[in-house]
């Protein structure tokens, strides 16, 4: 008889109910399943696996320091649990909640089946501040806010180990299908290095925080970095959110010469820990907008075959814009990217390249190493104009330039065929002199691409669009509805105070989701 804790995205000891209670109830079989299936998802990316093998290593580690290890499975979850159960009846199933991408929601109603037809119970605990069943927007807030100060689960002392056989080892990549992925500058996996991000943060160099997460030159040091740990659990968000209060009010009590971070750093900081689970519970309430827009207007709006060449150059960072181009370089090359710049590469290919959402959404999905699929395809759909509640954003990718990278610093480091072109040129090198191109060596068509398209007209054309498309019958009985139901409740006086949701002309303009 055994006490099966299943692990997916929340490879941690601490505070990790299910492990709590497990143990507490008997021999505890701690599980890990690699699923083939999973891996094979056009989401899923070689640097998401080395960031979770990373991870399940650490958890391992920790499992064996109370006497436990972690059990690596290959397969499907069903297939898995059925030859566990058929050698060692499974008297439960732990876990947490998880919402993600459209195959495991799937995987989830099949594991609950055969749970269901075996009589094993599936005791599933809240990871996040989501809501389920049944959902209600009102009072939201408040229940994540009681969430997140309930006490955190005890690490057991000890764990009474079930005999499993071999405890298996984790497939690579090329085992599971997935292609080559560097990513060079790729963070580290594991809880040890999340504690680290979190303590570094709050010990200074979260400062600046508030003013500095803006700009790619200054926000890889000035955020926490603790988003893809968020992802896979390698923290909890509750002891996060819980060290983010305590250490606001020590601070509180400081001479503010004294403060290493300012309180209105940390904040902005627990304020995007709250949107985190507001954006997650969309995709818990409404899963199909992985691959369908809120509003159905949007549905066919942007054809996108999918070697469209305007998608394959703003894949490749080869648009002719070279702020977007750094970005998308650097993007591939850490597998992070502060947000503002990441609303401005969904803004370019969906109001300037006219692209498909779904489609430029896979591409970063595979980028973002903490690629979090609630917060995803929200936003994405959120920075395209899709919601239809949030006022559509379509940024200037020159304006954006001058404004985050004047002296073209970050344009240079990551676009070293550009590192000649003179300051007064760097934001818009098209506009060089033939003489110039030629005296740097640095011909526009030849060693770098011209503008795939004039930046001020597409934005005008897809005003235009959006425009024709908002006017169409029925456009606004939907976006009502689609209002009521995923809308904050904050700042619309036809709900009480507590329970507003925000209304679309006073949708914050920018979101900033930077942890």
């Amino acid at each position: 008889m055994v006490q099966v804790v299943w692990f997916k995205r929340d490879l941690r000891v601490d505070d990790h109910a299910p492990l709590a209670e497990a143990a507490r109830a008997g021999p505890v079989l701690p599980l890990l399943i690699i699923e083939p299936g999973l891996w094979r998802q056009p989401d899923m990316a070689g640097r998401h696996h080395a960031f979770m093998a990373e991870s399940a290593v650490a958890l391992r580690r920790s499992l064996q320091d109370l006497g436990a290890d972690l059990i690596v499975r290959r397969g499907d979850a069903v297939d898995v649990l059925a030859e566990i159960h058929a050698r060692t009846p499974i008297l439960g199933l732990w876990s947490h909640e998880e919402t993600g991408n459209g195959w495991t929601f799937v995987r989830d109603r099949t594991v609950r089946a055969w749970c269901r037809d075996q009589s094993v119970p599936w005791h599933e605990h809240r990871q996040f501040g989501v809501v389920r069943p049944g959902n209600d927007r009102n009072r939201w807030a408040a229940r994540w806010e009681r969430l997140m100060a309930e006490p955190r689960a005890v690490v057991p002392s000890q764990i009474a180990m079930a005999d499993t056989g071999p405890a298996g080892d984790m497939p690579d990549a090329a085992s599971l299908g997935i292609s080559p992925d560097p990513c060079p500058g790729r963070q580290a996996g594991g809880t040890r290095a999340a504690r680290d991000l979190l303590e570094s943060f709050l010990a200074g160099r979260g400062r600046a925080y508030y003013a500095q997460m803006s700009s790619p030159l200054t926000a890889a040091d000035a955020c926490s970095r603790l988003s893809p740990h968020i992802a896979w659990g390698t923290l909890s968000l509750r002891s996060i959110v819980q060290r983010a209060y305590a250490e606001r009010s020590r601070l509180s009590d400081m001479p503010p010469a004294m403060r290493p971070v300012s309180p209105r750093a940390i904040d902005a900081f627990i304020a995007r820990l709250h949107w985190h689970c507001h954006f997650i519970q969309k995709l818990e309430d409404e899963p199909q907008i992985e691959d369908h827009p809120f509003h159905s207007a949007f549905a066919a709006a942007r054809p996108t075959p999918d070697d469209d060449p305007r998608l394959l150059a703003w894949s490749e960072g080869q648009t002719g814009w070279p702020f977007v181009d750094a970005c998308m370089r650097a993007l591939d090359q850490t597998g992070w990217i502060n947000f503002r710049m990441r609303a401005m590469l969904v803004a370019v290919a969906s109001y300037h390249l006219w692209l498909d959402w779904r489609k430029t959404g896979l591409v970063l999905a595979r980028r973002f190493v903490d690629y979090e699929p609630g917060i995803h395809w929200a936003q994405v759909q959120m920075q395209s104009g899709t919601t239809a509640i949030n006022t559509p954003r379509i940024y200037n990718p020159v304006k954006q330039s001058r404004d985050q990278d004047p002296d073209g610093i970050f344009i240079r480091k990551w676009m070293p065929e550009l590192a000649p072109v003179p300051d007064d040129f760097i934001h818009t090198p098209w506009t060089m002199p033939a003489s110039m191109q030629r005296s740097i060596g640095v011909q526009i068509g030849t060693h770098y691409p011209a503008p795939i398209t004039d930046h001020e007209q597409a934005a005008r054309i897809a005003r235009r669009r959006l425009t024709e498309i908002r006017a169409m019958p029925g456009f606004r009985e939907e976006q009502l509805r689609i209002l009521e139901k995923h809308g904050s409740r904050k700042g619309n006086r036809a709900f009480p105070r507590q329970d507003r949701p925000i209304a679309a002309q006073d949708q914050p303009r920018q979101l900033k989701l930077e942890f």
